[in-house]
C-alpha cells in the first residue's frame, strides 16, 4: 500500500506538471484538478501506512528495548570516562566515538515511539535532557580537540546529569504505563 501511495503521488505531480505544459496559454483545469487530488490521496495513503508501522506492536517494543539499552549504556560509559578520569586529548575524543556514537545513534532512531509509548509531554520531557546531554557530548568533543580539557571535564559532568535525568525519566515512563 505504500509503495501504491507512492506511485499516486508521482504519477500525481507527473500528471499535473504535464497538464500545464500542453498549453502555456491555456491550462486544462480539470486534467490539473484530477492530478493534484491523485498526489494528495498517494500521500495520505502514503503517511496512513507510516503510522500504522510506526504503531505496531512490533515495532513499539523493539523500539522500547533500543530506547531502554542505549540510555543505560550512555550512562555507564559516561560514568566510566567520569570515574576514570581520562578526559583529555585525543583517547577522550577517541572513546567518545567508540563506546558513545552509537547509542546516541541508537536512541535518536528509536525516540518517535516514545510518543506512542509514553505520551507527547513524556517524550518532549526526555529529549529535553537527552538533547542535552547531545549538546553536551559535542561540546566535549570540540573542547577536547582545541586542547581545552578543563572546559571538556566540565561539560563531560554535566553531560552525565542530563542523561541520567533522561534515563530517569524514561524508566518512571516505562512503570507508569506497565
Amino acid at each position: 500500500m505504500k509503495n501504491f501511495g507512492y506511485l499516486l503521488v508521482a504519477l500525481g505531480f507527473l500528471g499535473g506538471a504535464f497538464a500545464t505544459s500542453l498549453d502555456v496559454q491555456n491550462v486544462n483545469w480539470m486534467m490539473f484538478g484530477v492530478m493534484a487530488v491523485a498526489a494528495i490521496i498517494g500521500l495520505g495513503l502514503y503517511k496512513s501506512q507510516l503510522n500504522a508501522h510506526a504503531r505496531s506492536e512490533t515495532v513499539l517494543e523493539n523500539n522500547r528495548v533500543e530506547l531502554r539499552e542505549s540510555i543505560a549504556n550512555i550512562v555507564v560509559v559516561l560514568k566510566e570516562l567520569n570515574d576514570d578520569g581520562l578526559t583529555k586529548g585525543a583517547v577522550l575524543r577517541d572513546r567518545i566515538d567508540l563506546k558513545l556514537r552509537e547509542d546516541l545513534r541508537r536512541f535518536a532512531d528509536a525516540r518517535q515511539s516514545m510518543v506512542h509509548l509514553f505520551g507527547l509531554q513524556t517524550y518532549a520531557d526526555i529529549m529535553s535532557n537527552f538533547a542535552a546531554g547531545e549538546r553536551y557530548i559535542n561540546r566535549v568533543w570540540s573542547a577536547s580537540a582545541d586542547g581545552y580539557d578543563e572546559e571538556a571535564e566540565t561539560y563531560l559532568k554535566k553531560a552525565a546529569g542530563q542523561f541520567d535525568e533522561a534515563k530517569r525519566q524514561l524508566l518512571l515512563a516505562a512503570e507508569s504505563i506497565a
